[in-house]
């Protein structure tokens, strides 16, 4: 009996403490249950990458997409504008691609091709089929135009390019340059009566869809090159970052990491030649074996309607993507639907809780990272805000730190010794993320000017190196992490990075402009920085409206023509010679307190006319839309 006593105090005493403990980290750790689960998921997606780097043959993600084609052939992979594609239809058509490739441009491993495709199946059947091939694919994006385009193909050494028939025109464009470089153009036509471009659609539909042999690809490993993904930087010019398997397979673990299983479908509206909706959502879908939905592209009126009819459960976005859906009309229905994820980036705080207030308890996964980066942040809590938590495991093995930042002189503040200074909890500081085996920095293709620019030494000790991310964040109290800012001549308008200096470059061929400062303007209710530039001109000249225009509609893509327009006598410069944006972002579009004139681009007149108080105010009340 006094064993039974005992026995009872003993679990008395164990079951208090068990309540004091669930009581403490209740109290002083809220978010316990949510880490354990993200370290939990994490430690095993970097067991599997450990594995994946020793297997002999190495085991790619093409390799996952082929045992899942074994595992459920017949399981719809892609659902296309009313047409299903199952596993094994996409695989054999990935190999009918590969063969008609090897016949027609006698590709083989290691030789990369450009891809100049829209959001459609043949897309991702065709990068496919390269993989096959062991081919390295170029994602071009389907908005760049003449020298944009011309610079994002040679850059990477591509030998081939292969376009959608309805971007012909653009190919046509800089055809006479690709013919001069022995470039092989494809179409994805049946027909083609251009010479220099080989029709390639109805060769494809001839070739055979028995399996390629693995000897193809045999020399390729974790750290080959798999794809080149652009992104805009301070060069004025897209800059290729190459993107290793490693990484591919990294990216692919995001959707793993945010809670998506083998059951789930997931809807892509972003464009597939952007890391977001190529590597965590195609690439994440292959790793996870399930179902896509695939859009041409984002449609807020049809966004709802096509998860009910497809019953999504995952979808993509950026910031801009949620705050359309909340400008749509209110309807009673409006959380009838089973959507349970959100994984993307760019919301603003107030969309975010507008998303959630009208939409239902969808949790929203914010991230933060760069395509080229070898840092990044996922929010696996449902704090609105916040990009991610800084946390013990993650930075063990991807080790970062904030450091202070000078925004005037865009360098980081050192001290005596030449040493960065590390940023306070809540103080705002630029991210750099160590340069380690296990998170390296490849940097950009046929760049190594700009690439050695996003590294950074001695920060913490001599010797050491950093990558930069470019990035100004703030980690709090709480160890949760949110994005302030950029720093350089890149500011974001729809989703999209703008190079200052690309748009710069375009406006100055204009006969009447002599100089150019191009910067982002914050307007109220959207998202980003929408493109502004003080000019000088020519002397005796008058600003034309009209061929500014029209050169910015031809050169530019929509998210990076500048809708505002300053005219001044001179340009501030730096003692360094740099152009002063500060204070013309600050000062913004508004009439009423610049002196200097000041145009806006007027899509209807198609033109850029004066910006009157009424024009200004219309915009700012979102009468006029951007």
């Amino acid at each position: 009996q006094d064993t039974l006593c005992k026995m009872y105090i003993c679990f008395s005493v164990l079951a208090g403490l068990a309540v004091l403990c669930f009581f403490y980290i209740s109290a002083f750790c809220p978010h316990f249950g949510e880490d354990f689960a993200y370290i939990l998921r994490s430690i095993k997606c970097g067991i599997r990458l450990t594995k994946y780097k020793k297997i002999k043959p190495f085991y790619s993600i093409l390799d996952c997409f082929l045992d899942a084609v074994k595992r459920h052939p017949k399981k719809i992979f892609v659902h296309f504008e009313g047409r299903s594609y199952t596993y094994g239809e996409v695989d054999k058509q990935s190999n009918k691609v590969a063969r008609a490739l090897q016949a027609e441009a006698r590709l083989k491993e290691g030789d990369t091709v450009a891809l100049f495709l829209a959001n459609e199946p043949s897309f991702i059947w065709t990068w496919l089929g390269l993989a096959k091939l062991g081919c390295p694919a170029a994602l071009l994006n389907f908005n760049i135009r003449s020298k944009s385009l011309l610079h994002c193909f040679s850059c990477c050494g591509a030998k081939v390019i292969i376009a959608s028939s309805e971007l012909q025109d653009a190919v046509e464009e800089v055809l006479p340059t690709l013919r001069e470089q022995g470039i092989s153009v494809y179409l994805m036509s049946d027909s083609c009566s251009v010479q220099g471009i080989t029709a390639l659609s109805d060769k494809i539909s001839k070739a055979s869809d028995q399996p390629l042999s693995r000897d193809l690809r045999a020399n390729i490993h974790i750290r080959s090159t798999a794809l080149y993904i652009y992104t805009s930087g301070t060069t004025g010019l897209p800059k290729a970052a190459i993107v290793t398997h490693e990484r591919v397979w990294a990216a692919s673990f995001l959707q793993s990491i945010s809670g998506v299983t083998a059951e789930d479908i997931f809807y892509i509206n972003l464009p597939l030649y952007h890391s977001a909706g190529f590597l965590i959502g195609m690439t994440g879908a292959i790793e996870r074996g399930i179902t896509i939905v695939l859009k041409r592209k984002f449609s807020a009126s049809q966004f709802w309607d096509d998860c009910r009819k497809y019953d999504i459960t995952v979808m993509q976005y950026i910031g801009e993507t949620l705050r359309y859906l909340c400008n749509t009309p209110k309807k009673d229905d409006e959380k009838n639907h089973k959507v349970r994820i959100a994984i993307g980036n760019g919301v603003r705080t107030d969309v975010w809780s507008e998303f959630l207030h009208r939409f239902g308890d969808i949790k929203v996964r914010e991230l933060y990272a760069a395509t080229e980066g070898n840092i990044g942040f996922v929010n696996y809590t449902s704090k609105i805000g916040a990009v991610g938590r800084v946390n013990f495991v993650h930075r063990f093995f991807f080790p970062y730190t904030l450091i202070k930042f000078d925004i005037e002189k865009e360098e980081p503040v050192r001290d005596s010794q030449g040493l960065c200074i590390e940023a306070a909890v809540g103080e705002t500081g630029l991210l750099v993320g160590r340069v380690t085996k296990r998170s390296p920095f490849v940097g950009y293709a046929g760049n190594k000017e700009q690439t050695e620019k996003k590294r950074l030494r001695d920060v913490l000790k001599k010797g050491d190196l950093y990558f930069n991310t470019g990035d100004l964040l703030q980690f709090d109290k709480d160890n949760f992490v949110y994005f302030q800012d950029r720093v350089g001549d890149t500011f974001r308008w729809k989703g999209e990075n703008v190079a200052t200096s690309e748009v710069a470059d375009i406006l100055t061929m204009v006969h009447c402009i002599l100089e150019a400062n191009v910067y982002g303007v914050k307007v109220e209710g959207h998202e980003g920085r929408v493109g502004m530039a003080a000019l000088t001109l020519e002397e005796g000249q008058k600003f034309d409206c009209s061929a500014t225009y029209t050169q910015v509609v031809n050169y530019l893509p929509a998210y990076a023509r500048p809708r505002f327009i300053r005219i001044q006598p001179c340009l501030e410069m730096t003692g360094t010679f740099k152009m002063k944006k500060v204070k013309l972002v600050e000062e913004g579009f508004n009439p009423a307190h610049i002196k200097d004139p000041l145009y806006f681009l007027d899509p209807e007149k198609k033109t850029y006319v004066p910006l009157t108080e009424e024009i200004y105010r219309a915009i700012v009340s979102k009468e006029v839309k951007l």
